[in-house]
């Protein structure tokens, strides 16, 4: 089953116990980081996964506390010996950004960087999908969010899958060749050597909805939030402020606990799972109530606890 592991939930700064932002998607084989704030790498470490194993690294923006870990998580999976090529996907400029951190020279790891940057308008856009990775089981795609700098949240779901054969069904009209089955599961009609047509829609349910998650951090409410939270299975989200820090919520691009609700409930998500906290706020639970009061299905991630798509 898919699993997110939240690894930071702290706004701008560490606090209270809090680490930045960072969070593990562990889909099937792939394994996916989005964001990669300071101590990332120990992070990682804490929850027992290597950082030699990541296949897809997502930025939602150059703000520190989710971008400034590259530098130290790129030297520690060279020093791990990997060979195999890493995708990185983020802003427009990530080469010049990498080539700019000291110690850092792209030229010289021993595996190669497969950048995949979004264009540097992609947050002033309305609708504007950026496909990141897809394969046979895992589809990434990026929207722009509404900060103060280019941003985008990402959405990971299954890579379309095809429905069951009912086996017992196409053999009753008539379908005896494995390879007809095969054709029939593909999608593809078939005749009967008696000349019947078998369509595969008689014989093949509709395919399953795929599972998805939705990483919106930082972002103000939005079209491009509600977008990559659609019938989600789990939502993380900004909710950086409580209610009475509302108008600061809007003043800096980040969203209140109560508007982070409206957002996954518009969606027609099913869990929400709040996030990306300031410093202001030692306890979460009455972020988690104001949030509860728009949509039930609420909770504050907490770090290193694995969330299930079930």
């Amino acid at each position: 089953m898919p699993t997110v592991t939240v690894l930071g939930t702290s706004a701008a700064l560490p606090a209270h116990g809090r680490h930045l932002s960072a969070t593990l998607v562990q889909w099937g084989a792939r394994t996916v980081l989005l964001d990669c704030g300071e101590g990332t790498q120990f992070r990682l470490m804490d929850a027992g996964v290597s950082a030699a194993r990541l296949d897809l690294v997502c930025i939602t923006h150059w703000h520190g506390d989710h971008a400034f870990g590259l530098p130290g998580l790129l030297s520690t999976v060279a020093l791990q010996g990997r060979t195999a090529p890493l995708v990185l996907a983020g802003p427009d400029g990530l080469a010049e950004a990498l080539n700019a951190w000291p110690g850092i020279h792209l030229d010289g790891l021993p595996f190669s960087l497969d950048l995949r940057p979004w264009p540097h308008d992609g947050c002033r856009a309305t609708d504007g999908r950026f496909d990141v990775w897809k394969d046979e089981t895992l589809v990434v795609t990026a929207r722009p969010l509404d900060h103060r700098v280019p941003t985008m949240g990402y959405r990971l779901e299954d890579a379309p899958r095809p429905g069951n054969l009912d086996a017992d069904k196409a053999r009753a009209l008539g379908v005896t060749d494995f390879r007809d089955f095969r054709r029939l599961k593909a999608g593809h009609d078939m005749t009967t050597p008696d000349g019947k047509r078998v369509r595969s829609s008689d014989v093949v349910t509709p395919p399953p909805p795929p599972r998805a998650f939705a990483y919106a951090l930082d972002t103000a409410p939005c079209d491009g939030a509600r977008l990559l939270a659609r019938n989600a299975d789990l939502v993380l989200h900004d909710a950086t402020f409580s209610d009475e820090w509302t108008a600061r919520a809007a003043e800096t691009g980040h969203s209140t606990a109560r508007q982070a609700a409206a957002v996954a409930a518009a969606a027609g998500a099913k869990r929400l799972l709040l996030t990306h906290f300031s410093a202001r706020h030692e306890r979460t639970a009455p972020l988690v109530a104001e949030a509860r009061s728009v949509f039930l299905n609420t909770d504050a991630a907490e770090e290193l606890c694995s969330y299930v798509l079930d």
